[in-house]
């Protein structure tokens, strides 16, 4: 007989130090969620106003570089210009937001009454009992204990926009010093560089992603609301502010909306064939819009993976509710690409990208030029540790 075979096979014992890293990982990983459930608010308004902030940032720095005359544009007052216009089109689009939401509300409660009935006679082609069944489960449905917690809910958006408007302004008076910060913190220039390189393609995809996100929502709220003006309905203007919003909830959004908006022209008109016809009108929009001119604006710009989108969508949405939703996508975006840029990561970026292809080193953008007016040259320490390295180096 074989002596190897003879001998009893070796106990199997798991590595200390790999055990020990898993159950690291996975206690981090809850004290994380923990935090990001419980501070959900404070975070939800920081990265809403870290989306803000890096929007206009660049156009800051465009601004802050023009000259008129002799005179050039100094950062201190572009930074206000923008903060002022930033308050302005946050508190105006709070105000819409909240001034349709009490449309809506105010309205249904007066199709409470009217729905039931509306709905159950969907059902009627299943026979009388089940039309029946229908309507005895609908009017058991507590509609205003919904609609007054909804109305809480949209209370809560005033006080989040003055959070994130604050936030924006600590980060533009910060913003000329950012790079500075970053320099000191690595202690390498070179490396502090790359960091900038790969937070500015973030910055760029997400400000694309949003741009023609606004664009197509714009266009697709708009032609909702001629529909729905051409049908009579008297929640037009409503359900487009509506669609406009739900439309940069990615996949789910634009399906949400056109049911609504079927909804309310079913609960409204009562008439099954109308009702079809603006639901194949506004889910042929949405189909036009979001399958075909969306995509075909986008490019590669994202290269997300979709079943990715829908996993970040999931989590998001189970983490921050709907506000999670809308910054599903930004915040895969900066994932993918800051994996992408770490060897260790980099397998996590390929699942993340669409064509299993992420972001390469030679597709960063070039290095941002800080654009100081003059007086504001901030005091850094970096240079001064280089040249005592380079005196010691010297030395040696």
């Amino acid at each position: 007989m074989n002596r190897d075979e003879s001998r009893p096979a070796a106990p199997f014992h798991a590595d200390p130090y790999k055990l020990q890293t898993a159950a690291l990982i996975i206690i981090a990983f809850a004290v994380v969620l923990f935090l990001l459930v419980q501070a959900r608010f404070l975070l939800i308004s920081l990265a809403t106003a870290i989306v803000l902030f890096a929007l206009t940032s660049d156009a800051i720095n465009f601004i802050a570089r023009q000259r008129v005359g002799p005179f050039r544009v100094p950062n201190w007052l572009a930074s206000i210009v923008a903060l002022v216009m930033i308050s302005t089109a946050l508190l105006s689009l709070t105000s819409i937001i909240l001034t349709q939401v009490n449309t809506v509300l105010s309205t249904t409660l007066t199709y409470t009454e009217r729905a039931p009935e509306a709905l159950a006679a969907m059902f009627a082609w299943l026979g009388e009992d089940v039309e029946m069944a229908v309507f005895s489960s609908f009017r058991t449905v507590e509609v205003s204990g919904y609609l007054r917690s909804l109305a809480g809910q949209a209370g809560n958006l005033m006080q989040g926009t003055v959070l994130v408007i604050l936030f924006v302004g600590f980060l533009f008076a910060e913003r000329i010093w950012f790079s500075t910060k970053l320099t000191n913190f690595i202690g390498d220039a070179e490396q502090a560089e790359r960091v900038g390189r790969i937070m500015g393609s973030i910055i760029h995809r997400v400000n694309y992603y949003l741009l023609v996100k606004t664009l197509v929502s714009t266009v697709t709220g708009a032609m909702i609301f001629v529909v729905a003006k051409a049908f009579g309905l008297d929640l037009a203007l409503a359900m487009a502010v509506i669609t406009f919003i739900l439309n940069f909830i990615p996949n789910i959004g634009s399906i949400v909306a056109t049911v609504l908006l079927a909804l309310v022209a079913y609960v409204q008109l009562t008439d099954p064939s109308l009702t079809l016809a603006v639901f194949l009108i506004a889910g042929a929009i949405q189909f036009i819009n979001g399958n075909v001119i969306d995509p075909m604006l986008m490019g590669r710009a994202l290269r997300l993976s979709s079943f990715g989108i829908i996993i970040s969508l999931a989590f998001w949405a189970a983490v921050w509710g709907i506000p999670g939703m809308f910054l599903s996508v930004p915040i895969m975006v900066a994932m993918m690409i800051v994996c992408s840029h770490v060897p260790a990561l980099r397998p996590i970026a390929i699942l993340l990208s669409r064509e299993g292809l992420p972001e390469a080193e030679d597709e960063l953008p070039p290095p941002a030029q800080n654009s100081l007016s003059d007086g504001e040259q901030p005091v850094s320490d970096a240079p001064q540790a280089q040249d005592g390295q380079a005196k010691d180096d010297t030395r040696a």
